[in-house]
């Protein structure tokens, strides 16, 4: 199966909450269409509300069976990158990155990572475009029927040999 493997940068913010539960808090900020050779954990600057930093490299792998999904991504009016930040005790770090709408809400379910989507930069939808015209193949859709099920004996029966299936009633 064809492939793209790509390296971007990610950048988050630490932010100061206001409230009687404030506390810091990092959220993701943004990406680099690819990863600058410095360290991660640079600081990038300051905001109004907290620092930014840049939180390391991250990998998006696109794969040609998931071409449909990243097409999804790309038509939606606001192409996006999900990015997962696992808490450390330090910050956090980069602990995922896709471009796959549905892995990433796959990745919300039960994990303590926190995941954001941040806009797609153009020169990485422009490769994803590129990847999907290049390895889509429209598959149609198939409507399963469902097994016909025997009520008394709560699992499926095999077809009779005289044709019709038929449920007797004992009464």
């Amino acid at each position: 199966m064809p492939q793209l493997n790509l390296e971007i940068g990610v950048i988050v913010a630490r932010e100061q909450q206001i409230g009687p539960w404030g506390g810091l808090v990092w959220r993701v900020a943004g990406v680099l269409p690819a990863a600058p050779p410095v360290e991660a954990g640079t600081p990038l600057g300051r905001t109004p509300l907290g620092d930014t930093f840049y939180a390391g490299p991250a990998g998006l792998l696109f794969h040609s069976g998931e071409t449909e999904h990243y097409r999804d991504n790309l038509v939606s009016g606001a192409p996006s990158i999900w990015i997962a930040l696992k808490p450390t005790a330090d910050g956090c770090e980069v602990a995922f990155a896709t471009v796959d709408p549905y892995e990433a809400e796959g990745l919300t379910e039960g994990f303590d990572d926190l995941i954001e989507a941040v806009p797609m930069p153009e020169s990485i939808a422009e490769q994803l475009a590129a990847f999907v015209a290049e390895h889509h193949v429209e598959r149609p859709f198939y409507k399963r029927k469902r097994d016909k099920l025997d009520p008394r004996k709560g699992f499926r029966r095999p077809p009779q040999a005289g044709g019709r299936d038929t449920v007797e009633d004992d009464s």
